[in-house]
């Protein structure tokens, strides 16, 4: 059985115990699978974020642990490639919102969305890509080279009739709107001659939903970085002013359709463009958790050598730069207090994922008289394009009225952080037009604004 992604991580996982059952068939991927130790934990009530679609249906496929044993079912098959195909399985792995909880929650830190990964690019092998597959991983692309596209975004969303017919030709739920790309996308500010004393230089990494999506977020992290007093480069790849090249990408959208080849082929150009910025002593800040997960994590697996790993431990998130510096004694912020509001903070699964709500609350602490809470929510159920999906769409909402839109109701006046795009997506898309980045949060707090 030939894998796309590189599983040697897992090379020694089992080793020496007799009850590892591992797979016969997949290699250090099947591995991979079998680091499950089946305890159920993935099965149990509490506040967890595993796994979105188990937690509204209570089907015990669709845990972590009854998609390991499916899969092992099928790679104990002596025809693995043909049993992948498996209906069940197929169904498991379809629900599967890629949402990293269990790399987190789960005992044995069973890496389902990875695993997921490798099972979508075995199925582009059997079957092809669909057009929609191809539209979906190629947002960064099309973005960039078809900017004309753009209209027709918002001329679907506007019209039930184009939206009945992209359901039709794309599977895109008809009754859902899709995120209109802004008029300009985020243009490179030119950066400070120096930072103040003391201070580290920081190279922001502008997503590609930040940059062509949401501009006013990457705007207003420069606005509040800059007056901490770090000097702030803006990650670029090479290009020229009569052709400027196509804006770096995590390699995401191809990943979650399984273009393996295709996110290689983006994390070398983004590990290209990081590496002098990290060899010269700069920390790299995202501003999209799945971006910076994608980079710290999924791109490990992708066989581009030590230099991910190296770009990785540079790489932080916006709330975990801040949280950084303010135990370090360095960043001194003037802010001010906002209207006496309550601030709701609903968390993405990526940033739950890898510990960020603790950097979170220690940002939002910096605020003067700032009372705030975190929603006690799952997965909000957008999870990238899931959320769009005709045939994903009812299980979507489940997933958001389970807890956070309930929440989000019950306190129709306080204000609403989330600093996924995709969260902040499915709040809008169900009526809440609150949601924003933590960085347009702080910069509506800095003294300087006040007037």
């Amino acid at each position: 059985m030939k894998t796309f992604l590189d599983w040697s991580a897992y090379q020694d996982a089992g080793m020496g115990d007799a009850y590892a059952d591992i797979p016969k068939h997949g290699g250090d991927f099947a591995k991979a699978v079998a680091v499950c130790i089946n305890s159920r934990q993935c099965e149990a009530e509490g506040k967890q974020v595993m796994c979105p679609s188990f937690r509204v249906s209570g089907n015990e496929h669709l845990s972590t642990g009854g998609r390991v044993r499916l899969l092992k079912a099928a790679l104990n098959s002596d025809l693995a490639e043909q049993a992948l195909a498996d209906p069940a399985l197929a169904e498991a792995m379809d629900l599967c919102v890629a949402c990293k909880g269990c790399k987190r929650e789960c005992e044995a830190n069973v890496d389902m969305p990875l695993i997921k990964a490798e099972y979508l690019a075995q199925r582009v092998a059997r079957e092809g890509l669909s057009w929609r597959s191809r539209l979906f991983g190629h947002t960064p692309r099309w973005l960039h080279r078809a900017p004309w596209l753009k209209p027709l975004v918002r001329w679907r969303n506007a019209s039930p009739l184009l939206a009945r017919l992209s359901e039709r030709l794309f599977g895109l739920a008809a009754d859902r709107a899709l995120p209109e790309p802004a008029a300009q996308p985020f243009a490179a500010a030119p950066a400070q001659a120096t930072p103040a004393e003391g201070l580290p230089e920081v190279v922001l990494l502008i997503d590609t939903f930040t940059r062509h999506f949401e501009p006013g977020i990457a705007e207003a992290a420069l606005t509040v970085l800059q007056a901490g007093g770090y000097r702030v480069l803006i990650a670029e790849p090479e290009g020229s002013d009569d052709e400027p090249a196509r804006a770096l990408c995590c390699g995401r959208t191809y990943l979650a359709q399984g273009m393996v080849e295709e996110a290689r082929s983006e994390v070398r150009r983004l590990i290209q463009a990081l590496l002098p910025h990290v060899q010269a002593g700069r920390t790299v800040v995202g501003l999209e958790a799945s971006c910076v997960l994608g980079l710290r994590d999924d791109a490990q697996a992708l066989g581009l050598g030590e230099t991910v790993e190296q770009v990785a431990k540079h790489c932080l998130l916006f709330e975990e730069f801040l949280a950084r510096e303010a135990t370090a004694k360095r960043l001194d912020l003037p802010l001010k207090a906002l209207s006496e509001r309550e601030t709701l903070v609903h968390g993405h699964c990526h940033q739950k994922a890898v510990g960020a709500m603790k950097s979170m609350r220690r940002v939002l602490k910096l605020i003067p008289n700032h009372e705030f809470s975190l929603i006690e929510s799952g997965c909000c159920g957008m999870a990238g394009t899931f959320g769009i999906e005709a045939e994903h769409a009812e299980l979507s909402e489940k997933m958001a009225e389970q807890a956070l839109m309930p929440a989000l109701r019950e306190k129709p006046e306080a204000r609403v952080v989330a600093n996924g795009f995709s969260c902040r997506h499915q709040m809008r898309a169900h009526g809440d037009q609150r949601p924003r980045h933590l960085a347009e949060l702080l910069r509506d707090a800095l003294a300087e604004q006040a007037g």
